[in-house]
């Protein structure tokens, strides 16, 4: 059976996984890329170094993000929600928002010694004080959820 996700469906999906993906558009080149995350409060907060996916959002701020939890072919729930790029270069939001990200990312880590490959650093709720790290939020304006049960 195919359906709609509700708007408490499409919520509780973004707030539980921990990877989405971005897709982004700009200059004729279109990217999508996987993404550690943290929703709340209907904004995608995430960092990145700088890149191709940094500078396709600078051009062009309306991104379109997903999420999916799939069991098998037939059992699956997937939210796509629409949005606009905004980076945090305010210091006290940049340390909220990477504490918020090092608390959802580290329980999924599967040593205890492990760190993510980019973007954290000795301290890290240091987020320093050039920009190498770029913290960044999406605000969404739509949401929509489909869903399979076989």
């Amino acid at each position: 059976m195919l359906g709609e996700l509700n708007e408490a469906q499409i919520e509780d999906l973004l707030m539980m996984l921990p990877v989405g993906r971005i897709g982004c558009h700009a200059d004729g080149v279109t990217y999508i890329v996987p993404i550690n995350y943290v929703y709340e409060a209907n904004t995608i907060y995430a960092h990145s170094a700088k890149g191709m996916k940094i500078d396709i959002m600078r051009k062009n701020p309306d991104v379109c993000f997903q999420v999916d939890a799939i069991n098998d072919l037939v059992n699956w729930e997937s939210v796509i929600a629409w949005g606009r790029f905004e980076e945090i270069t305010d210091m006290q939001e940049r340390q909220h928002v990477m504490q918020m990200i090092i608390n959802r990312v580290m329980p999924h880590m599967r040593s205890e010694t492990a760190q993510p490959s980019h973007g954290f650093i000795g301290d890290a709720s240091d987020v320093g004080d050039d920009v190498k790290l770029i913290l960044y939020k999406i605000s969404l304006n739509k949401k929509t959820g489909r869903f399979e049960k076989g």
